[in-house]
């Protein structure tokens, strides 16, 4: 009889000190909520930080060899030395300006979810990534569309 009053005891003790963690551990999560956030708009930024980055490099250090392993490298960039240079002007420039445009958007796309919950802005933390990356690669075609523009098939000016 002893051993199951001092179970139930351990028991009842058990659900106070919970009840008691978990409201200390819910007033924690409402004061880390904003660190959450800043934490996410920093992940949220990093990309277009990158492309800005990478774009200001495409356009003013474009490298000096056509290769295969680093550079805007597609079929038509790669014809000649004049394409090369054209191609990664033209991305590099295209990177730089969607870079700060994302930027700005990235900010201020998360700004009205700064109380919500972990989940959603999680969500939109994801959406807004996925955008930027989507067109990140969607910019190669008005990069081939004015290489097509500038050149003819040959690699030759028009």
């Amino acid at each position: 009889m002893f051993y199951i009053s001092r179970k139930i005891q351990s028991v009842a003790f058990f659900r106070f000190s919970c009840y008691n963690d978990c409201t200390i551990n819910c007033n924690l999560a409402e004061n880390n909520m904003m660190w959450f956030w800043w934490l996410m708009l920093g992940c949220n930024i990093i990309v277009p930080l990158i492309t800005v980055c990478a774009g200001w490099f495409m356009w003013k250090h474009t490298p000096k060899e056509i290769n295969t392993i680093i550079g805007y490298r597609t079929k038509r960039s790669m014809k000649n030395d004049d394409t090369w240079k054209f191609a990664h002007s033209f991305c590099g420039k295209l990177w730089f300006i969607m870079g700060w445009f994302f930027l700005g958007l990235s900010v201020a796309v998360l700004i009205p979810f700064i109380n919500s919950a972990y989940l959603t802005i999680g969500i939109v933390v994801i959406i807004c990534v996925v955008v930027q990356c989507a067109f990140l690669v969607a910019s190669f075609i008005p990069t081939e569309i004015a290489l097509k523009k500038t050149f003819f098939d040959d690699g030759t000016r028009r």
